[in-house]
This record gives C-alpha cells, sequence and structure tokens, in this order.
C-alpha cells in the first residue's frame, strides 16, 4: 500500500476491510494477448521403442507453432544423439512427447541427467510416463509412470491450481476428451498436483478419489512438467490443451514462474465458492467472479474474522493488472477499525514501484525484500503470483513463486506475531489486484 502523505508516519500499511459483492461466475478465458513473449529454444524429442501415437506430427506441429507465437525456438528430434553435453546446453527445456520404451542408452542418460542438474527444464507429454521404467533419474523426473488405460472417452478433470502458467487459464472443471492414464503410484508426496480426474465423470479409473493427470516439480537443480492429456490428435488443435501446454513449457524453459514444491495439508480459507468467515473494515470491496477476489475502491480490508493463527504457513494467489497496490496483513487482533492492522500487525506489500522496504516482497516499511531474488521469481502484471507467508513465533518469511525473498523477525514489544488474524488489502480506486485460493497449513509450535 501507499499511505497517504497525512497518514505517512502510520507504521506498515494500511489494509481496510471491504464488502464482498458477489456477481455471476463465467467461464475463464485465455488472455487474448497470450502470455509474454520471451526468448527460448525447445528440444522436441519424440522417439518411440514401444507403442508409437499417430498424434505425434500434430504434437510438433503446434509446438513450433506456440514456439512462432510466443518467441521461443523449436528444434524437432527423434535422433538420441542429441543428447549430449553440448548439444543440450542450447536449449532452454526439452520436451519428450509421447515417447515410449528404452529411448536413450548409458552416455545419453548421462548427459540428460547432467542437463537437468545444470538447471534445464523437462516436459512430459502423455506417453512421457511410459518411457525408461529402468532409469530412476528419469522415474523422479516424470513424477510416476503409466500403469494402464481405458478407451478414449470425456472426463472431468479438477483443476487444483489455478495460478500455474498451465493451468491459469482453465475452469475449476475442465472437460475434454482424452486417453487418461492410470499411474503405477501416487506422485502426490513428491510433486505439486495441477489437476487431478474426477473418477465418477468416466469409466476405466483405478486410482480412485486422488488421481493426479498434471503436475510440476523441482527435481535435482531443474525443471520438471507432466501432462497425462495429449494422446488425440484433436488435442493439438484445442485452445485450452494448447495453453495447457504452452504454460507448462514456460514454466520448464524458465520463461514463467510458480511454487512447485509439494503441497499438501492445507485447509481452504478462500476456495472460491465464497467467503464465508471474511468480514469488511472500511471503504471499498472486493467483487467475486470466476472463483477470484478483485480489490475496487478503498482503502479497505477483507479479513478472515472466523479465528486467529499462531505458527501457520499461509500460501495464497495473487495478480495484478499493472502498477496497482494491494498486500497481505498477518498477526493484527480482531477489530472494526481496519486501522488496527496497520498499528498491530505487519503488511507483506504487493507493489512494484515504491522505494525497497514498500515494494512487491517487503515486510512494508520494516524489511525489503531480497530485491534480487525477487525479481528473478516475479511474474508480470497480468500472471499469477503464489505467496508463501510462514509464521513462526516472531519470525516471518517470505517466499514467491517457492522462492526466499524475505526474513523478518519481529522486535517491537506493540506487535506480535505469534497470534493473529489475516486479511486482504483494496487500496483504492484505480488498484485492481486479484487473489485466489487462499489456504493456511498450521504448524506445530516452535516449528
Amino acid at each position: 500500500m501507499r499511505i497517504p502523505t497525512r497518514l505517512a508516519t502510520a507504521a506498515g500499511a494500511a489494509t481496510l476491510l471491504s464488502a464482498v459483492a458477489a456477481l455471476p461466475g463465467s467461464a475463464a478465458q485465455p488472455d487474448p494477448h497470450g502470455p509474454r513473449a520471451g526468448e527460448g529454444h525447445v528440444l522436441v524429442f519424440s522417439k518411440t521403442a514401444g507403442f508409437r501415437h499417430d498424434s505425434i506430427p500434430d504434437g510438433i506441429a503446434a509446438i513450433e507453432e506456440l514456439g512462432e507465437e510466443h518467441g521461443f525456438t523449436v528444434d524437432a528430434t527423434e535422433d538420441s544423439g542429441a543428447f549430449t553435453r553440448g548439444n543440450l546446453a542450447r536449449y532452454d527445456a526439452v520436451v519428450f512427447l509421447s515417447t515410449t520404451g528404452d529411448v536413450l542408452n548409458t552416455v545419453q542418460q548421462k548427459a540428460f541427467e547432467h542437463y537437468i542438474r545444470e538447471g534445464g527444464g523437462y516436459v512430459g507429454v502423455h506417453a512421457a510416463a511410459d518411457t525408461e521404467y529402468d532409469w530412476p533419474f528419469y522415474g523422479g523426473l516424470v513424477g510416476a509412470y503409466f500403469h494402464s488405460h481405458p478407451h478414449i472417452q470425456r472426463a472431468t478433470v479438477d483443476v487444483e491450481d489455478r495460478a500455474h502458467p498451465a493451468t491459469a487459464h482453465l475452469d475449476a472443471a475442465w472437460e475434454r476428451t482424452d486417453e487418461w492414464y492410470n499411474y503405477r503410484t501416487n506422485p502426490r508426496e513428491a510433486v505439486h498436483v495441477l489437476a487431478t480426474l474426477d473418477e465418477s465423470s468416466y469409466t476405466g479409473g483405478t486410482m480412485g478419489e486422488d488421481h493426479p493427470i498434471a503436475w510440476c516439480r523441482t527435481h535435482r537443480g531443474g525443471r520438471a512438467f507432466h501432462t497425462g492429456g495429449g494422446h488425440t490428435r484433436e488435442s493439438y488443435a484445442e485452445p485450452a490443451f494448447r495453453a495447457h501446454l504452452l504454460g507448462g513449457i514456460r514454466y520448464a524453459t524458465g520463461a514463467a514462474h510458480a511454487d512447485c514444491r509439494p503441497e499438501n495439508g492445507y485447509t481452504p480459507l478462500f476456495d472460491g465458492t465464497g467467503t464465508e468467515g471474511w468480514k469488511q473494515a472500511g471503504p471499498g470491496s472486493f467483487t467475486l467472479e470466476d472463483g477470484t477476489l478483485t480489490s475496487t475502491g478503498g482503502m479497505g480490508m477483507l479479513w478472515y474474522e472466523a479465528r486467529e493463527f499462531r505458527s501457520y504457513s499461509l500460501k495464497l494467489d495473487w495478480r495484478t493488472s499493472g502498477d496497482d497496490n494491494s498486500g497481505v496483513f498477518v498477526g493484527f487482533p480482531a477489530s472494526d477499525d481496519p486501522w488496527s492492522a496497520v498499528h498491530n500487525g505487519y503488511e507483506i506489500q504487493i507493489d512494484a514501484t515504491d522505494v525497497p522496504e514498500r515494494t512487491t516482497g517487503s515486510v512494508y516499511g520494516f524489511r525489503s525484500a531480497d530485491l534480487e531474488a525477487r525479481d528473478r521469481a516475479l511474474n508480470p502484471p497480468g500472471e499469477w503470483n503464489t505467496y508463501e507467508i510462514r509464521v513462526t513465533g516472531e519470525r516471518l518469511t517470505v517466499r514467491l513463486n517457492g522462492v526466499k525473498i524475505n526474513d523478518f523477525t519481529n522486535t517491537d514489544p506493540a506487535r506480535s506475531l505469534r497470534q493473529g488474524h489475516i486479511g486482504l488489502q483494496n487500496h483504492g480506486d484505480g488498484d485492481e489486484v486479484s487473489f485466489r485460493n487462499v489456504r493456511v497449513r498450521e504448524l506445530p509450535a516452535g516449528s
């Protein structure tokens, strides 16, 4: 937040509560301008030593078209001889496009391992999970191996993460037709699940209520994304699937950032369906549409009145539309006076253009973010970011898209992080900031 001059002596940023106006839901639509363009070099590898998918040429063509549209170059090969240290170093990501069987020899495997450890990116599409069963490094990279599949049919994909560039454009439920894989193991404990299959929506699923179908992770220094979709030729003509594939490639190349650490044990405070437990303080409001809270007017704060929190990890997804201002308040007592959060709590700032101790990732007015780390991890306006705000005792740490950017310890006897409420700021007219998926995981005391 930017405090007006007459209030500039108030320590911390102002966050005031606002009324929430629920608007009719509408389907999420991809940004007509697409993700930001950026240079990159992608290798598409489609060698098969087992079943061969007739959709491979369509997949190659689609990735080449996406590259032309979004500023990265594409080479396609089925020659495993391309897997040398020198050649792989030319690429920001390697796409395994429905590869099957043992496609690399031991020397080539070692070259690819080196590439990933040096920060390379991996994208696995569909039968990439039916590849290299006896190579443990690859098993960790792909996340889970193929087990079986039913016939091609329509199913519902439940989107868990609507901030990742591969899934941010999707509705909470995505219906499409494909060949749906069952996997030998559930990868959730080791990966960040982006989407799952609703097995009640089709026949032949064997994994039960938790059936991951798309995920991401960091692995041995590199970035990995996998989607189980892409069996059919028609997949590569679907705008939503192409945007899904593009987002995975952008994450793998490092053109877009996301928190791909495993995420388990969180309880939703705002899941997109309503604002039960939240309360208004101060002027302005948030609108609720498409599972997203968006600030209007202010200055105000939407705070979680239902309960206080002590030791916890708070995660939430946020997006600005331009040079906008907002923040997340923690550690303040219950009060209908929104300035209570200013004087008694701390704000983790969202604002690109203020002084360092008042820009994105800062503890407003108290501690600047690590600006170099912040800038490397930050997605620009129009794209989603994820904060993890971790509070243990009087210590507060901030991660942006999985990268630690701030570490602050309260020493002010007039404030305490040991207990308090959580709030989202609506800063004022012209500041449009959106929030999704506010969730919390309570931590053991002293953790």
